[in-house]
């Protein structure tokens, strides 16, 4: 029961806070058809790197500096040829032209490709889902995710949320925003017109039911 208690006084102090430093009153989104006003932003994300993510990178013709590696807490990985290269932030595009410049030092003409085989991600790129979901978490975000997505990557509500007066944040043109979702209407009545689409970065939050 004292758990309980403090779940929900946490939840309710983040609401609280949410709506202090400037949310909006709740809004609703458009139901999940790519709204006109975020479809430009949907359709341009481009992955970044994060801590955790395993990078393979591959230096043609040159297989002693090709190799996996590990992307530290701090953002850098290192190598045969240098010991701190900066990766978090950048996508695999960006990181390769970057390892170029670096490689030009040692190698002539290096040509440089990256790919992600474990996907983390920063933190600024993943979905936050708190208070009362079987699982919550946060989420890898993952182009033109759902609200559906994500309430399946979380196994779904718990007996005690009411899913009707859930809230998501987004930061939108520099400033918080504050959405009112209905979660309980999407995955317990099937109403699909409650399903919305997601951005990187998201705040979902979920009450608890008084009863």
């Amino acid at each position: 029961m004292d758990n309980r208690f403090t779940n929900h006084l946490k939840v309710g102090l983040l609401l609280l806070a949410a709506f202090l430093s400037g949310c909006s009153s709740h809004s609703m989104l458009p139901s999940a058809t790519l709204h006109p006003s975020d479809t430009a932003n949907i359709n341009a994300y481009k992955y970044l790197i994060g801590s955790g993510d395993v990078l393979n990178i591959f230096v043609w013709r040159n297989p002693e500096v090709s190799g996996s590696f590990v992307v530290r807490p701090d953002g850098m990985i290192t190598t045969s040829l240098v010991e701190d290269i900066k990766v978090s932030g950048k996508t695999p595009t960006e990181l390769a032209r970057s390892i170029e410049e670096i490689l030009a030092t040692y190698l002539r003409d290096p040509i440089v490709t990256v790919t992600v085989e474990n996907f983390v991600g920063p933190f600024s790129e993943q979905i936050r889902v708190i208070g009362e979901a079987a699982q919550p978490r946060a989420i890898n975000y993952t182009q033109h995710m759902t609200l559906l997505d994500v309430m399946i990557q979380v196994g779904g509500l718990t007996e005690f949320a009411d899913g009707n007066d859930a809230v998501l944040i987004r930061i939108k043109d520099g400033q918080q925003k504050q959405y009112k979702i209905m979660i309980d209407q999407l995955i317990k009545d099937g109403e699909i017109r409650a399903n919305v689409d997601m951005l990187p970065g998201d705040i979902i939050i979920i009450p608890e039911a008084w009863f």
